[in-house]
C-alpha cells in the first residue's frame, strides 16, 4: 500500500537479459543519460559484478567505497552509497567485485529476494526526488537478477538483432512468471528493444520481423543500431550521448527515452532541463 505522506515514488525498471553481450549495460547507461537530458530525476543500480555501468558513466574503481554490495549485505543507506555521475540529472550507485560472492552470502538472509526492493523504498530517498530508477542487471539468472525484479515495477529486456534472439527469452519469461505469481505480483515487462540492429542485413530484418510477429506491442518502436560510437564511448567512461551526441546511436537511444518517458507521462518534460 502506498504511504500518502510521502511525494510520488520513481519508476524502477531493471534492465535485464541472462545472455550477455547484447547492449545491457550499453542500454541501461545511455537510457538514463538520455532520460535525464529529458528533465528526469535518474538513478542508475549497478548489479553488475564486472562494474561496467559505473566505469562506462565515469566512477574510477578507487572511488567506489561503498557500493551496491554494502547497500545488499551490509545494511549501508542506498544514499550513503548514490554518486552524482558527470551527467547533470544522473546519479549512480556503483559496483565493484564484492558482488561476485553475493549470491552464496544471499542464501542463508530470509529476506534474500528483497533487500534491494526495501533498500530502495527507504524514506532517505525522497530527498532525492528521482523520477526513475534503473536497475543494470547481471547476465545470469541469479539472486541479484531476482532481487532487481522483485524491487522493479517493469523490466526492460535488450533483444539482440541475431538468430536464435527468441530463444533466449524464453527462461527470462518464466524467471518473470514466477516473480509475479510469487514475490511481485505487479511486475510487468516495459518492452523489448532491439541493439545491434543493421538494416542493411537480412538477418537484422528477419529478427525484427520475427520478434514483433511474436511479441507485439511489446517490441519499442525504436531500434539501437550497431553504430561504431555507441561501442566506443565506454572507453572514454561517458555514454554515446556525450560522447558523440550527433551519432545514430545517441539519437536511437533519446528516442528510446521519448518512448518509455511517454509510457509514464513525462514526455510534456522533455527540454525542461538540460
Amino acid at each position: 500500500m502506498s504511504d500518502p505522506t510521502r511525494p510520488r515514488q520513481p519508476t524502477i525498471i531493471a534492465v535485464t537479459n541472462q545472455k550477455g553481450g547484447v547492449g545491457k549495460t550499453t542500454t541501461a547507461i545511455n537510457l538514463g543519460a538520455g532520460l535525464a537530458e529529458m528533465g528526469a530525476r535518474v538513478l542508475l543500480v549497478d548489479l553488475d559484478p564486472q562494474g561496467n555501468a559505473s566505469t562506462g558513466l565515469g566512477v574510477d574503481v578507487s572511488q567506489r567505497d561503498l557500493t551496491s554490495y554494502d547497500v545488499l549485505l551490509e545494511d549501508v543507506a542506498i544514499t550513503d552509497a548514490i554518486q552524482q555521475t558527470l551527467i547533470q540529472n544522473l546519479l549512480i550507485c556503483p559496483a565493484n567485485a564484492d558482488l561476485a560472492s553475493a549470491d552464496i552470502e544471499l542464501v542463508s538472509n530470509e529476506k534474500r529476494s528483497f533487500l534491494l526492493h526495501d533498500a530502495l523504498r527507504q524514506r532517505e530517498i525522497d530527498g532525492l526526488q528521482l523520477d526513475f530508477i534503473l536497475l543494470d542487471c547481471p547476465p545470469s539468472l541469479s539472486l541479484l537478477t531476482v532481487n532487481a525484479l522483485c524491487a522493479s515495477h517493469s523490466v526492460l529486456i535488450p533483444l539482440q538483432s541475431e538468430f536464435f534472439a527468441l530463444e533466449g527469452l524464453s527462461q527470462l519469461m518464466l524467471t518473470i512468471r514466477k516473480v509475479r505469481e510469487s514475490a511481485n505480483p505487479q511486475l510487468r515487462i516495459e518492452g523489448v528493444v532491439l541493439t545491434m540492429y543493421d538494416g542493411r542485413n537480412n538477418l537484422s530484418l528477419q529478427v525484427e520481423k520475427d520478434v514483433r510477429e511474436t511479441l507485439g506491442d511489446l517490441v519499442f518502436a525504436t531500434v539501437i543500431p550497431r553504430n561504431v560510437r555507441v561501442s566506443e564511448a565506454p572507453s572514454y567512461a561517458m555514454p554515446v550521448l556525450t560522447y558523440d551526441s550527433a551519432s545514430k546511436g545517441s539519437e536511437a537511444y533519446r528516442a528510446l527515452a521519448r518512448e518509455i518517458a511517454a509510457h509514464h507521462g513525462m514526455a510534456e518534460r522533455a527540454g525542461k532541463e538540460s
